[in-house]
């Protein structure tokens, strides 16, 4: 996803793409959510290409409290599921490693979800903690932060993996 505050567009690529970007319609409804995703699947589908620049400074308003924090971060979601039903024909065109992120963003949450629930069983009916469930989700993470960290050549995206407990 090219983020909002970071991204920037050919006039012309953005001008082929403006009616499907501003009728974004999910499941029969106007989807207001999620649009920075939803311009990037659409350049890419278009055949345009998306450039990564790591010297690029941006400012943006963020959540200043929990609430308005976790509110955002369920419309990312919303978007993220979404819009993957878009990308999915692309896949096969993606580099292997975006499309290994494709499939962790969407996985990963269900995953999240099975592993914690399993976890709660386990000491609602047994009395133990499931640690297994910790070490797994951590290695997850990990894993993924690890191919970012490496693919970009920083180290700074080991950090992204403090976001798997708000997740």
């Amino acid at each position: 996803c090219c983020c909002g505050p970071c991204a920037m567009y050919r006039r012309s690529a953005l001008a082929l793409l403006l009616d499907q970007y501003e009728t974004q319609f999910f499941r029969g409804k106007p989807s207001d959510f999620g649009e920075d995703r939803h311009l990037t699947i659409l350049m890419l589908k278009a055949g345009f290409r998306t450039e990564y620049v790591p010297d690029a400074i941006a400012a943006t308003v963020v959540p200043d409290s929990l609430g308005p924090y976790l509110r955002q971060q369920l419309r990312w979601a919303r978007s993220t599921f979404r819009d993957t039903f878009l990308a999915l024909r692309l896949l096969p065109e993606l580099d292997r490693y975006l499309t290994l992120d494709v499939v962790g963003q969407n996985l990963g949450p269900l995953l999240l979800a099975l592993s914690s629930l399993a976890a709660l069983a386990q000491f609602v009916i047994g009395g133990s903690v499931a640690w297994w469930t910790v070490l797994t989700i951590a290695a997850m993470t990990m894993v993924r932060c690890s191919v970012a960290a490496f693919r970009a050549r920083d180290m700074r995206f080991l950090g992204f993996s403090l976001h798997t407990p708000i997740n």
